[in-house]
């Protein structure tokens, strides 16, 4: 099970609560077109606010089942949404893979990069896996040079094998892994991280 907060020195993580549709609504809105080259779901928006709290509370819902963990990236004091990410469970046993994205005013601050060592660290000393995977768009340089930083292995180009809008083909994706006993060398390990419980107990690290 991974943690309902993760704390970086400059970002709080959190799962989603259908009570921050209204900040996520204006990070999302505020970002329209930063995100949708590279975010599907990105082109059905604006949509109303009771969507909005709908998706939060299906977020919240698969985290507290331990079925998908989707956070929000928050500032310190919760008064902004920077973005969001996540530890999926859709890449197979005994893995999880990061995705992210930020809205327009944060882009370029090193954000993504943080909050991505932070849940590459939770995810192999909290959930226990062997393997953390990152896939992005091959034309998404800004996104490509995050798992090169933090330490993760190029694998390669899987074509083929992105989501795209209803429609159109699928795009290809350059996968980057890093295993377990890899992370303690890496660049992701030296983000300082605390992790905490539902009840805000601290999560051994």
């Amino acid at each position: 099970m991974a943690p309902y907060v993760v704390v970086t020195p400059r970002l709080r993580l959190r799962c989603w609560d259908p009570r921050d549709a209204p900040l996520f609504e204006e990070a999302l809105h505020a970002s329209l077109d930063h995100l949708r080259p590279w975010m599907p779901w990105a082109h059905d928006e604006p949509t109303p606010l009771d969507e909005k709290i709908d998706r939060l509370r299906r977020f919240r819902g698969m985290f507290d089942l331990g079925q998908d963990f989707v956070y929000g990236i928050f500032a310190p004091d919760e008064s902004e949404v920077f973005g969001g990410t996540g530890l999926h469970t859709r890449v197979g046993d005994a893995a999880l893979e990061i995705g992210y994205w930020l809205r327009t005013s944060r882009v370029g601050q090193g954000f993504a990069r943080e909050a991505t060592a932070a849940l590459t660290t939770v995810a192999f000393r909290v959930c226990d896996v062997d393997r953390v995977e990152i896939r992005i768009d091959p034309a998404n340089e800004a996104s490509l040079r995050i798992p090169r930083a933090l330490g993760f292995t190029e694998e390669g180009t899987l074509r083929r094998r992105l989501p795209t809008r209803e429609g159109e083909p699928l795009r290809d994706a350059v996968v980057f892994s890093l295993f377990a006993e890899e992370l303690d060398g890496s660049a992701a390990a030296a983000v300082p991280v605390e992790a905490y419980d539902v009840l805000g107990r601290a999560v051994p690290l």
